[in-house]
């Protein structure tokens, strides 16, 4: 394309020839088996980004040392040379469409579970990878050693598997960067101690890779440029170490952040598109080396300027992979407007893996294995369908619906389309959000069997008249407003002060917020998206919990930030701490003590939660499902969740059509 013609000029690195700038990097699935073997839905995954157009795909980190080094409940592995076949029906697999393809080979050291290992993890020193982690026991220099001949066995079963390359990941907490890191070596052998010293470990792993290869194999190194904490490596630093080991490097794939950053290593939602550049500008400009960047890149004219302006030869779309496989094969044809760009959430890929164990989701692709496949079913008999709701759940079934045959009749009662999720991405850092519901509004524009009424009540009547063989009940939630003393009387009213999340949406433009005083009533996710919308622009915060912490309920990635946040620009947090009533100007508070305290603000925020909104659900079960018409209740209006398990509620409304026996 002459519009991207950076973006989509091939790269040959020694010899592997990528066909275009776009690389997946590793991210981890929890899609393993339990043996560390790649089952059918995990090759399927990586088969739809390589069908998608993706120039390199990177596998995620596979464990060269079982079980000392392994990272995550069922982390792939290739320590033994069981592993070769499936990995090569993966790559073969991945080459018959295009795609290169290489595999990140890695030790966890101290960032190892104790209790999965069945031991105690080992590290450069005895220092944890994270806050609060399991205490790792120094490595003896013979066991360095023979780590190291793991890593390069590791490679050679990579290359004989058919991959094109091997990262070797030197970033993000893991065993390399523990060596590399001032924060976690502390030795004083020649392990430690000054930048060579750090940095040797990792060399002794390069030319042991380089050895078992040969020459003309590409290397990639992964590092965490900057680790952006008090006592680490900054940039700087880093472009020090690296002195150490480029020339045993053909690619560096520039990342940044340890543990206890994490939030700059999987991207937080307010962080620019290729806000990272700058650190493989520099990595580039003084190895004169090929480099990988990432960090929240998700429009093709900021991969475009980055590979143009020199800023690195690759752009790194992890997450936006996830949420779109086809975002290459879309941007090639000049189909940007069908992009499903990620909205940097890190729900359902990076809190589900990392904090919960489980398998990724995404909370915008609803189906990472099948994708499109849905699309081949149709309705075998003229089907009409009535959905109720225009926010993301409700959507998302609507284009289901019609995009396997359905006419379908989408009621509104707003003047505009995408629910709370178009309401929320008006707080500035949460705008990423707003590219959800326009990309299903582009969807649905593009479906004729698709019709949208907004400024629509849904009624009983108007359902009737267009005949529906299904109904579904989107209808999203509302504020929950306990009946607590002055809370009815003063939220939301006019002229007040008092506000529920949907007052807030009515009123962000009016708001000051140099020195004024908010204090903010819940400290789940709305509550701390008003305290960092205050916060970052200079009000005097504080915010009221009656758990013993906040975000309970939040992604491990935005928790994280968003302590950094309250911290940084000093929030005061009562937490057990309840609202027992709300006056104009004050809050009126029990602490934990059992003390009462007043809390005055300039603007009060009450964010206690959400309550499902029915509509006239109950109405229409009665009116149709006598005649055996369905009606299906989805999203927030059968439960207040996240994004993700409404959207999954939309699309697999097909699962009601096939018991109504309708899809072929």
């Amino acid at each position: 394309m002459k519009k991207y013609k950076n973006l989509f000029s091939p790269l040959t690195i020694k010899n592997m020839t990528i066909k275009n700038r776009t690389v997946m990097p590793p991210m981890g699935t929890n899609y393993g088996g339990a043996n560390g073997e790649f089952l059918e839905k995990h090759i399927k995954y990586y088969e739809q980004r390589a069908k998608g157009g993706t120039g390199l795909i990177i596998v995620e980190n596979v464990c060269v040392d079982f079980p000392l080094g392994s990272n995550g409940t069922t982390q792939i592995r290739l320590n033994e040379d069981k592993f070769i076949p499936g990995l090569y029906t993966l790559t073969d697999r991945l080459h018959k469409q295009g795609a290169c393809v290489a595999i990140q080979i890695n030790h966890s050291g101290a960032s190892a579970v104790p209790s999965r290992i069945g031991t105690q993890p080992v590290s450069a020193s005895n220092i944890p990878s994270k806050t609060g982690g399991a205490i790792p026991r120094p490595l003896e220099k013979e066991e360095i050693e023979e780590i190291v001949n793991k890593y390069a066995q590791a490679a050679k079963r990579a290359q004989i598997a058919g991959f094109d390359a091997v990262e070797i990941h030197a970033g993000h907490s893991y065993l390399i960067s523990q060596f590399l890191s001032p924060i976690f070596n502390k030795r004083t052998d020649e392990f430690g101690g000054s930048p060579e010293n750090r940095a040797r470990f990792c060399r002794m792993i390069i030319d042991k890779v380089r050895a078992e290869v040969g020459e003309m194999f590409p290397i990639i190194l992964r590092v965490s440029a900057d680790e952006f904490l008090e006592g680490g490596n900054t940039l700087e630093d880093t472009l020090e170490i690296l002195e150490f080991l480029n020339d045993g490097v053909d690619i560096f794939n520039v990342s940044a952040a340890l543990n206890d950053s994490i939030q700059y290593q999987i991207d937080a939602m307010y962080l620019e598109d290729g806000w990272r550049s700058y650190m493989s500008e520099a990595v580039k400009k003084k190895f004169n080396k090929p480099t990988i960047t990432t960090g929240n890149i998700r429009n093709p004219e900021v991969a475009e300027d980055i590979l143009a302006t020199g800023k690195a030869d690759l752009i790194g779309m992890g997450r936006g992979l996830i949420a779109d496989p086809y975002w290459v094969e879309k941007v090639k044809n000049g189909k940007e407007e069908t992009l499903r760009k990620c909205i940097s959430c890190n729900i359902g890929c990076a809190g589900h893996r990392i904090a919960l164990n489980r398998p990724i989701k995404c909370t915008i692709n609803p189906d990472l294995i099948f994708e499109n496949e849905y699309k081949n079913l149709k309705v075998n008999k003229p089907t009409n369908a009535v959905v109720i709701g225009g926010g993301s759940a409700g959507l998302e079934a609507a284009c289901t619906l019609a995009e396997v045959g359905c006419t379908t009749f989408l009621l509104e009662k707003r003047d505009y389309l995408g629910g709370l999720s178009r309401d929320i991405s008006k707080f500035p850092e949460k705008r990423r959000i707003g590219d959800f519901p326009d990309y299903l509004e582009n969807r649905a524009k593009n479906l004729k069997n698709l019709i949208v009424f907004t400024n629509t009540e849904a009624t009983i009547e108007n359902v009737e008249n267009l005949k529906p063989d299904i109904i579904v009940n989107a209808t999203g939630s509302r504020p929950l407003l306990p009946p607590i003393k002055g809370l009815h009387e003063y939220v939301d009213k006019e002229n007040s002060n008092v506000f529920s999340i949907f007052g807030t949406m009515k009123n962000m433009d009016k708001f000051e917020f140099e020195q004024k005083e908010v204090v903010i009533i819940g400290g789940g996710a709305v509550g701390l998206d008003i305290v960092e919308f205050f916060a970052q622009r200079g009000a005097k915060v504080s915010i009221v919990e009656r758990l013993p912490m906040l975000g309970k309920d939040l992604d491990h990635i935005t928790r994280i930030s968003m302590m950094h946040i309250i911290k940084e620009k000093g929030v005061n947090v009562y937490t057990n701490t309840s609202l027992m009533e709300v006056k104009e100007d004050r809050f009126i508070v029990e602490l934990e003590n059992k003390e009462m305290k007043e809390l005055k603000f300039d603007y009060g925020f009450v964010c206690l939660g959400m309550v499902s909104e029915k509509g006239i659900l109950a109405d229409l079960q009665e009116k149709f499902e006598e005649n055996d018409i369905p009606v299906v209740n989805i999203g927030d209006s059968f439960r207040p969740r996240k994004i993700l398990e409404g959207v999954e509620e939309g699309r697999f409304i097909t699962n009601t059509l096939a018991k109504m026996g309708l899809l072929n």
